[in-house]
């Protein structure tokens, strides 16, 4: 089984997805960072590695698809509150992201989503366990 994750984003300005994802409050490990590459910090051995579309072709041999238009993967994380959710998606649209969908309100799970300037959609998630009905 699998110790880390990295997941590789494709990013058109590498400047500009840092500034929006540090006004997120992501902080970035830079030893494994330059001017090709950020690697983002989610969380304990989680790391989102933002490459410049040039770098991240070295990776495949398939195009890059434009996530404003096509959706290739959900990225979910998870939050401690529905304060918290609500939180990050209205930081995450004050530094330059955007809504794509409503808030869901699911009872036992509450989430809100944005997309970052290069479109790639975020879930943010609050899920209270104990609210769960058993069927």
């Amino acid at each position: 089984m699998a110790t880390q994750i990295f997941v590789n984003l494709p990013v058109k300005d590498l400047s500009r997805s840092r500034a929006f994802f540090a006004e997120l409050g992501f902080t970035f490990n830079e030893q494994f960072s330059d001017d090709k590459a950020a690697c983002m910090i989610l969380g304990e051995k989680l790391y989102a590695m933002l490459l410049t579309e040039t770098y991240f072709k070295t990776f495949t041999n398939k195009e890059i698809s434009d996530a404003h238009k096509t959706t290739e993967v959900l990225i979910a994380l998870d939050a401690q509150s529905r304060a918290d959710v609500e939180e990050m998606v209205s930081k995450a649209v004050k530094a330059g992201g955007s809504t794509y969908m409503d808030a869901q309100d699911h009872g036992w799970m509450y989430q809100h989503s944005f997309s970052d300037p290069d479109g790639h959609q975020w879930e943010i998630v609050y899920m209270d366990e104990t609210a769960l009905v058993q069927s």
